[in-house]
C-alpha cells in the first residue's frame, strides 16, 4: 500500500510530464496501480538505436520518493538484458546514492543517457551496433505484441500500422497480370492485439503503348486498301 505523499508526489509528476513533456522519453502508471509505471524510450539519431522504441517499467517503493526505484526493460536492445532489473545510480541497486529531487523524468532522461553509453553495469549486454541497428528495425513490432503496451500507448501502435501501410505501398514487387483482379490484404494491429485486415485494391493496368501503336498501323493499313486497288 502506497503512503499518502508517495501517491501525491506521483500524481504530481505525471501531471508535470503531460503539461511538459521531455524529449525521447513517454512515461505512464499503470491504470490499476500507481506504483507501476510504463516507458517508452525513443533511440536517439546518430546511434545504434535510431528509430528504436524502447518498452520498459519502473517499479516504486510505497516509500517513494524517499527510497528508489527498481528499473527494467522488455524490448531486445542489445544494451541491457530484458525483464531484468538494470543498475544504475538512481535505481534500487543503489539507495545509498539516491537523491528523493529526483523524478520520473530525470530517472528515465538518465537511463536513456546511460543506454547510448557502453559502460558495463548489472543487467546489461555486449552486442554490435549492427545486432543494436536491427533490434531497433523489430523494437516497435515486437512492442505491439503486447498487450500492455498497446493499452497504455495507442499512439506507438498507430505509428506501426501507417509504417506496415507505407512498406506495403511503396515496397511490394508487381503481380503477375492474372492475379491483378484480386485485392491485396494486409495485417495491422488493433488496439486490442487482434490483427485487422485491411483490404488494398490494386491499381488497374494502363493500356499498353505498344499495342495502341499495332492498332492504329493494322487501322491504317486497312483505310489505305481500297486506294491501292485503284
Amino acid at each position: 500500500m502506497a503512503e499518502k505523499s508517495c501517491v501525491k508526489r506521483l500524481q504530481k509528476e505525471y501531471r508535470a510530464l503531460c503539461k511538459e513533456p521531455v524529449s525521447h522519453v513517454v512515461a505512464r502508471p499503470s491504470p490499476s496501480d500507481i506504483l507501476e509505471w510504463h516507458y517508452v524510450l525513443e533511440g536517439s539519431e546518430g546511434t545504434p538505436f535510431a528509430g528504436g522504441y524502447y518498452y520498459g517499467k519502473i517499479k516504486f517503493p510505497p516509500e517513494y520518493p524517499y527510497k528508489p526505484p527498481g528499473i527494467t526493460m522488455i524490448t531486445p536492445n542489445g544494451r541491457f538484458m530484458t525483464q531484468k532489473k538494470i543498475c544504475l545510480s538512481m535505481s534500487d541497486f543503489h539507495p545509498e546514492s539516491w537523491n528523493p529531487m529526483w523524478s520520473v523524468s530525470s530517472i528515465l532522461t538518465g537511463l536513456l543517457s546511460f543506454m547510448m553509453d557502453n559502460s558495463p553495469t548489472t543487467g546489461s549486454v555486449n552486442t554490435t551496433a549492427a545486432e543494436k541497428q536491427r533490434l531497433a528495425k523489430t523494437s516497435l513490432s515486437f512492442n505491439c505484441k503486447n498487450p500492455t503496451f498497446r493499452k497504455l500507448f495507442p499512439e506507438y501502435v498507430d505509428k506501426y500500422n501507417k509504417q506496415q501501410q507505407l512498406i506495403s505501398e511503396h515496397s511490394s514487387p508487381e503481380s503477375p497480370q492474372g492475379e491483378n483482379s484480386k485485392p491485396k490484404t494486409e495485417k495491422l494491429v488493433g488496439s486490442s492485439g487482434e490483427d485487422v485486415k485491411k483490404v488494398i485494391p490494386r491499381r488497374k493496368q494502363p493500356f499498353p503503348t505498344w499495342m495502341m501503336f499495332l492498332l492504329v498501323s493494322v487501322f491504317g493499313i486497312v483505310m489505305a486498301l481500297p486506294l491501292l486497288q485503284l
